[in-house]
């Protein structure tokens, strides 16, 4: 296996609880990883794309170019089909820019009043993007089937874990240990892809 120790790599993001996540995904990579809360201020990159692979894409690339560091980033969301894959790429800002986990979850649901369990079928979908300073990128995507609960359950996870229930599954992802969740999560499936990814960039 390809030698990582000492490299670092950026995820763009500023989220705690997703960078917690992808450090136990990726354990066994000899790298470091690192936030946005770990270097030096960067301005923030606009998420104009229409699809999650091209917010990944620029986010990646444009943080790595003005950090210097082989960055990471990921655009993932819920696609519910009862919404026409709403709410996708606006999953996070669902219920408005300043909106927390509980008033989009508050949204989903009254959205979804009256749809009967058979009919809340949905999927979180997560595109990881790799690149390095020059501006090489590679994009990966996984997705994880399931269904969207009446109420929430669990206190584990963050955004739309506790109303999402994945397929062969009877809890919720706010329910689930974080080892189990991130054996099957859709953010788990494209960083696994992405593996060899990183290795190659390094």
């Amino acid at each position: 296996m390809i030698s990582l120790m000492n490299k670092v790599l950026l995820l763009a993001t500023r989220n705690q609880d997703k960078k917690k996540e992808i450090q136990q995904i990726l354990q066994d990579l000899s790298i470091k990883i690192v936030n946005l809360e770990d270097i030096q201020e960067l301005p923030e990159v606009i998420e104009d794309g229409t699809t999650f692979a091209e917010n990944a894409i620029k986010k990646a690339s444009q943080t790595a170019a003005l950090s210097g560091y082989i960055c990471l980033a990921d655009d993932s969301g819920l696609q519910v089909d009862a919404l026409d894959g709403q709410p996708g790429i606006y999953s996070a800002r669902f219920a408005g820019e300043e909106a927390d986990d509980k008033k989009n979850n508050e949204k989903l649901l009254t959205m979804l009043k009256g749809i009967i369990p058979e009919n809340r079928t949905a999927r979180f979908v997560c595109s990881v993007a790799i690149s390095d300073p020059a501006g090489n990128y590679r994009v990966v995507t996984g997705k994880c089937e399931g269904r969207i609960e009446m109420e929430p359950r669990g206190t584990g996870g963050f955004g739309y874990d506790p109303l999402f229930i994945p397929q062969g599954e009877s809890r919720s992802f706010a329910e689930l240990s974080p080892e189990v969740k991130n054996s099957i999560s859709h953010r788990a499936k494209a960083l696994q892809m992405a593996r060899s990814v990183i290795e190659e960039f390094f």
